[in-house]
This record gives C-alpha cells, structure tokens and sequence, in this order.
C-alpha cells in the first residue's frame, strides 16, 4: 500500500467509530439514507445490487484496506445505490460522509490521493461491467475467474492458482449476473476440461491463460482486474 492510502487508511482510524459485525449481517441497504463510509480493517464483505425481478447481482468482494460507501462523498448522492452484506466477521472504521468531507478539505493533498483512488475504483467498477455485458455469459465467468485469481489467487505448484476465498456456485452466479444451473454446467465443463478443479468452495485454476485466450483478455494493469 502506498504511503498516500496510509495517509487516508490514519483518517479512517483517527477520526472514526470501530465497529465489529457478525457474518450475515448487513451494514447499509440498498435504498437507504447514505450517511457514513467505511473502511474495512478485516473480513470480507459483498456490495451487491437487485433487480426489479429480485435477482441479486454481486458487484464486488471486498477484503482488507478497502473503502465501502465511497460513492456519496462530495455529491448530491443521498441514498446507497447497493447493499453491503457481510461475508466473514469484518472490523471496520466509520466515519459520517460529513466528517470525511471536512477531513479531506483540510488536507488538499490526502483529498487529490482519495480522488485518485476513487478513479481507480471507478475504472475497476467499469471494467468488470463491460465484461458482463460484451462477453455474454462464459466470458463473465471467465472474467470473474480471473478477477478472483489477481485478489485473492496464491501460486501452487504445477503453475496453479489457488483462489484462497470460499464460494458457493450461488455467489459465482451473482458475480456473473446468471443462473446458478449455468454456472454448475460451465464450472463442470471447466473441470472436465482440466482447466480447474474446485472443491469445497475453492477453486484452483490450472490454466490461467486459456480463461484469458477465450475472453480476448487486454490484460488490464492488476489493480483494475480485481473483484474488490
């Protein structure tokens, strides 16, 4: 982490609440008055979206030394646009939008670096979307396979990349905006393949480049290919 997100990670933990929550637990509501933001000092939380047809679509993972809420800062936004649920018990830091803002302008140069960051989540935000909607529902897959590897992937060996984060086939589906029956049937053919094996939950990818052959992969810089 560069010393510039320090700077804004010692706002978070100077200034603001510490707060626990449990797994299962939602910390805002998509629809709700947006009053706070946070940052995440451990534990994994989704941000996810509904339909009108009450299909959930997951738009992030997000883990350690991420910011969640981010989007009201310095605008008119007055209502979260999606739900943080909780995946795994998470500590995190609070602070009002309010308290934040007269943080950052008391401090141009901690408030450029946070605009900065906020870009990068915004380019990360439009990538993983582009991918849903260009390249139907394999390639979402394969796209957040790949996602998953550059966050939260670790080298074994043969090559491999072992996605150390458990996932159910439902949460797949609502990281590729599809069916749970279509993520069995592509996840399966993936295996037959040998392209990866997963098993209680975790995935290992035995060949990364073939994900990426099929997508027509760009390879973004890594911090905009993440899932979080």
């Amino acid at each position: 982490m560069d010393n510039m997100f320090e700077k804004i990670k010692d706002l978070f933990q100077n200034h603001g609440v510490f707060i626990k929550v449990n797994k299962g637990n939602k910390i805002f509501l998509e629809g709700e008055r947006a009053k706070e933001i946070y940052y995440i000092q451990s534990g994994v939380i989704s941000i996810s979206q509904e339909s009108e047809t009450g299909k959930e679509l997951t738009i992030r993972i997000c883990g350690h030394d991420n910011i969640i809420g981010e989007g009201s800062l310095f605008c008119n936004l007055v209502y979260n646009s999606m739900t943080a649920k909780v995946l795994e018990p998470s500590t995190l830091y609070v602070l009002s939008r309010k308290s934040l803002e007269h943080l950052l302008e008391e401090q141009p140069t901690v408030m450029v670096e946070y605009m900065k960051w906020l870009q990068t989540e915004n380019l990360k935000h439009q990538s993983r979307l582009r991918d849903l909607v260009l390249n139907g529902k394999k390639g979402a897959l394969f796209s957040t396979l790949i996602r998953l590897s550059n966050t939260y992937g670790k080298p074994v060996e043969n090559d491999a990349i072992f996605i150390d984060f458990q996932l159910t086939n439902t949460e797949i589906a609502n990281l590729c905006a599809t069916s749970r029956e279509m993520i069995n049937r592509m996840l399966n053919d993936l295996k037959k393949h040998e392209i990866i094996t997963f098993d209680k939950g975790f995935i290992t990818i035995h060949d990364l480049q073939f994900l990426k052959n099929e997508i027509a992969c760009e390879n973004c810089p890594l911090q905009i290919c993440r899932i979080d």
